[in-house]
């Protein structure tokens, strides 16, 4: 079940109960030797004002997620715990996602997390790079948007992709794309992915991950509709490595927090 709806349903049902209890109340009906019924009132009361908040602040203000891959290396890590604004794009109604109120559009170079089209179930997070009209290129693990390169410099290091049992070494890129200036994977043991004169349609976004030649994005299955979108990734809040280099902590623990990576801000 969609958490969303669970928690919907709670509040529904802890709020009944806190208004039947008002009005029996009011007229005086209620009787003293019901324990089971006051057993159940005390506890919507304590807890309807706290999924009260829950759901407003899910709902229109910010959301958690867990990343669970190693798409967006090395921006976001397999274990990071990440905070998604809900209102950067517009205020939307809960459940049934529909925007009443606009606010903006993604940019490119921002950090979407949005229901994948083809199983609005589960959520993806990727990079903007191709806006509505925008007509992208890639070729060679060269991006380029509307005939333009985008700037792509070396980095002075080389990560091994975290959560894999590769011995593989790939080279970091920073890369500029929009007012972004972020670090994406390139793995020279992999061919390109190559994909060339992509336009965007209208209200449609083309999404790619950091981890360049490990993701799966638009290059695959497509477009994001401005319907799909949840919000804009901005900050990590905690961080759990379960690929940590501790026996201590992997064998007992099954990890460690990632003590850097926690209060970074996404770019």
């Amino acid at each position: 079940m969609d958490f969303a709806f669970a928690l919907f349903g709670g509040l529904v049902i802890t709020g009944g109960v806190v208004l039947w209890d008002r009005l029996q109340r009011s007229k005086e009906t209620i009787g003293a030797d019901s324990r089971t019924a006051g057993i159940v009132i005390e506890y919507a009361r304590a807890f309807f004002p706290v999924i009260l908040v829950v759901f407003v602040l899910r709902s229109f203000i910010v959301e958690p997620f867990r990343i669970p891959s190693g798409s967006m290396l090395p921006s976001l890590y397999i274990g990071d715990f990440i905070l998604v604004s809900k209102f950067s794009y517009g205020i939307r109604l809960p459940l049934i996602n529909q925007k009443v109120f606009s606010i903006g559009t993604p940019k490119r170079g921002e950090v979407l997390v949005f229901r994948y089209p083809h199983d609005e179930k589960t959520n993806y997070i990727k990079r903007v790079v191709g806006l509505p009209g925008d007509v992208v290129d890639y070729k060679n693990k060269r991006l380029r948007i509307n005939g333009n390169v985008v700037d792509l410099q070396k980095s002075n290091r080389e990560d091994k992709e975290q959560g894999t049992q590769s011995n593989e070494q790939v080279r970091v890129h920073i890369e500029r794309l929009g007012v972004s200036s972020h670090g994406i994977l390139l793995d020279t043991s992999r061919g390109s992915r190559d994909y060339t004169r992509i336009i965007v349609p209208p209200d449609k976004f083309f999404v790619m991950g950091d981890n360049r030649d490990h993701s799966n994005d638009s290059r695959f299955w497509g477009f994001v509709p401005e319907e799909n979108i949840v919000g804009r990734a901005f900050f990590v809040w905690f961080s759990w490595d379960g690929n940590k280099n501790d026996h201590f902590w992997n064998d007992y623990i099954g990890g460690g927090a990632n003590w850097p990576r926690i209060g970074t801000t996404i770019d």
